[in-house]
Formats: C-alpha cells, structure tokens, sequence
C-alpha cells in the first residue's frame, strides 16, 4: 500500500478556493437585507453563518503557518457588502499563507485555537466542509426567498 497523497497541498487549495469561489455567489445571490435578516426554523442567517466561515479560515492557516493562535471569535461583518470584502481580503490572505505551511506538517497532530486537537489535514478539512455544510443552509433560505441558488456544481 502506498503512502502518496490523494491531493498535492496546491490542488487542495485549489479545490477548497473553488468551494469559496461558490459560496461567495451564493452570498452574492441573497438580496442586501436578507443576507442576515432571513432564517428558518430558529436557524442562524446565512450572514452569521458567513462571520464564521470568517473567524475560521484565515485564522486557521495563519495560526498553521506562524503558531500564534488568534481568538476563534466570530466575524463582525453586519452587511452583505462587508462579508464580501472580507471575503474577497481572506481569500487574497489564504491564497498567500497556504503556501508557507510545509507540507510535511499535514499528518501533524496539533491543537487549534488552544482548543481543538486533531491532525492537521483533519482540521482543514473539517474548515472546508463546515463551509460546504453551511452552504448547503444558505441554499434552502435563497429558494424560500424565491431565488434559484448559483449551480453547485460550478465553483468556476
């Protein structure tokens, strides 16, 4: 059996900035006062859901790349105008850190945030699907507000 990656460290964030590439259209998609006015069933906005994917992925790396672990608050953009700057600013950062994390550290057991203990590829991994999960909620507000969610098979 052999030890190969299924992913090189470069097609797993190529893969994980095509998920925040849709996500940002699916923020994108919900009209400016519904982005954190509108939610179901005693569920989060999508915007609050956003603040976390915020307090989450440049954090993650950064903490990965320097060791100094910011505080995992939750992000504190109030509109749709400001989730997508940050978005857009976060996905400039990722793209910048990720490369300075070696990928021999991926299989690393280490504690995140002073609080959460897993191997390294585990954690960003459950970064990712957080997103994925939580999408997947901002997908069902946009179709009970009446708009048709960006496919979600096109993370162009």
């Amino acid at each position: 059996m052999s030890d190969s990656a299924f992913l090189t460290q470069a097609a797993a964030l190529t893969h994980w900035q095509a998920h925040r590439r849709l996500t940002r259209r699916v923020i994108a998609a919900f009209p400016d006062d519904q982005l954190f006015g509108y939610s179901v069933g005693g569920m989060r906005s999508f915007g609050e859901m956003c603040n976390e994917f915020l307090s989450m992925t440049v954090p993650m790396t950064e903490g990965t790349v320097t060791g100094s672990w910011a505080s995992f608050a939750e992000g504190k953009a109030k509109t749709k105008s400001e989730v997508l700057a940050a978005w857009d600013a976060d996905t400039a950062k990722l793209d910048a850190l990720w490369p300075k994390i070696e990928a021999s550290r991926f299989p690393e057991t280490i504690t995140a945030f002073g609080q959460y203990t897993g191997k390294l590829n585990d954690l960003f991994m459950y970064v990712i699907d957080n997103e994925i999960h939580h999408r997947a909620q901002g997908y069902v507000y946009l179709r009970a507000l009446g708009i048709t969610p960006p496919a979600f098979e096109d993370r162009s």
